[in-house]
């Protein structure tokens, strides 16, 4: 039992302890462990000898930690554990912990690469009816490898940034023409955050996947719809996606989600040996995407066809190379009802089914001042809650110019 004020029965209590960075009373940033409405500051407690992890844990961002590895991880944890549950240790944090209310939080990692997949079988096949009606729902090689796209990583953003609606090209009866987005749209996914770096010509087998991943974020892959279907063809896409990626300011350690594993979906037909996932590990998540204030959907990563390791097989078994820091999301989490989807493409099927939100209003996509916010919950040990923060973000104006 934590001895930190309302820590205990939190779902960030002493079974999460997600790591973040933050800036508080106008200092650079720093990072910290939350628990409960606290953040321990972790720059503080290693000056202060209280936790080592030979300087990994000074730095304004959690890359040098993460490159350290799950050995250092582990050991990490367990003494965060020891300083927040032991009573002979309570004189020296408590002083360490700051309220988060009076925090501000910042990109938790440096974001080396960033790679997104599509791996849902029901938001494939719901994109599929809508962009191909009369076709067959899936492409012929989409179960058999996590197909996935490289992003770019200097536009992921830490939730609450705002997001400026991109402009570009977009298809009309008459031709392309150039102006903002007018089908802006969400992607609401989860985020794998990598730890221990590989060298170029390695693969990262199935069963190696827990030794390079630290953890897990929440996405939102802000989507331009209309730029989108006019890019994406041969090469897939690029204006579309690149404008900004919403990420979660806490990052929960896999060591946190032990009691979430649950088989994921058969796959059929079987899949090539380097991807086999016995059991076939996937994840209870349960997330939620709110609109306006307002919940529309509840989309569940446990539907996922495609596995967290077997992404980062797949990801690697070209020989690519892994860096600390690295980010692969899921692809949009949707689940097999319209109130599952976790795009609004979906949830409004392709724009012809508006949405009520919770003040009568009716959207189909996002309209300048709307406002998304993603959360995520997970089963912990003895009937506990396992949260996974929120990923924010409001829509602004076009800039012209």
């Amino acid at each position: 039992m934590t001895w930190v004020d309302g820590a205990a029965g939190s779902p960030y209590g002493v079974q999460n302890l997600p790591y973040g960075a933050f800036r508080h009373d106008g200092r650079e940033p720093r990072l910290g462990v939350r628990v409960g409405d606290f953040v321990l500051d972790l720059d503080g407690a290693e000056a202060a000898e209280l936790v080592l992890a030979g300087g990994a844990l000074r730095r304004p961002v959690l890359n040098d930690f993460l490159a350290l590895g799950r050995p250092q991880w582990t050991a990490v944890r367990r003494r965060i554990i020891e300083l927040l549950t032991l009573p002979e240790h309570r004189a020296a944090v408590e002083p360490l912990l700051i309220p988060l209310a009076e925090v501000e939080l910042t990109l938790p990692f440096a974001v080396g690469d960033y790679v997104d997949f599509y791996s849902s079988e029901h938001h494939a096949s719901n994109v599929g009816q809508i962009f191909r009606p009369g076709q067959p729902m899936l492409l012929p090689n989409w179960r058999h490898l996590p197909i996935g796209y490289h992003g770019r990583a200097g536009t992921v953003v830490v939730s609450g940034t705002p997001v400026v609606r991109p402009c570009g090209q977009r298809p009309t009866s008459d031709g392309p023409v150039y102006g903002p987005s007018a089908r802006l749209d969400i992607e609401a996914e989860v985020g794998f955050v990598v730890g221990v770096p590989t060298e170029l010509g390695d693969r990262v087998p199935i069963e190696k996947f827990a030794d390079h991943v630290f953890g897990v974020v929440l996405v939102n892959d802000w989507s331009a719809r209309d730029i989108q279907a006019w890019e994406y063809q041969p090469l897939g896409p690029f204006l579309g996606k690149s404008f900004a990626t919403s990420v979660s300011a806490w990052v929960v350690p896999l060591d946190a989600l032990a009691h979430a594993r649950v088989s994921a979906p058969p796959q059929d037909p079987p899949v090539l040996d380097y991807l086999r996932d016995e059991p076939h590990h996937g994840l209870d998540l349960r997330l939620e995407v709110e609109w306006n204030g307002g919940v529309v959907s509840r989309p569940p990563f446990s539907t996922m066809y495609w596995t967290p390791a077997q992404q980062l097989a797949h990801l690697t078994v070209n020989g690519a190379s892994l860096r600390s820091g690295d980010l692969f999301a899921s692809g949009t989490v949707s689940g097999p009802e319209r109130d599952q989807t976790g795009s609004f493409l979906e949830l409004s099927w392709g724009g012809r089914e508006p949405v009520t939100l919770a003040d009568g209003s009716a959207r189909t996509f996002l309209e300048d001042g709307d406002t998304v916010t993603i959360r995520a919950t997970a089963p912990g040990p003895d009937g506990t809650t396992i949260g996974l923060g929120e990923v924010t973000g409001t829509i602004l104006p076009a800039r012209h110019g």
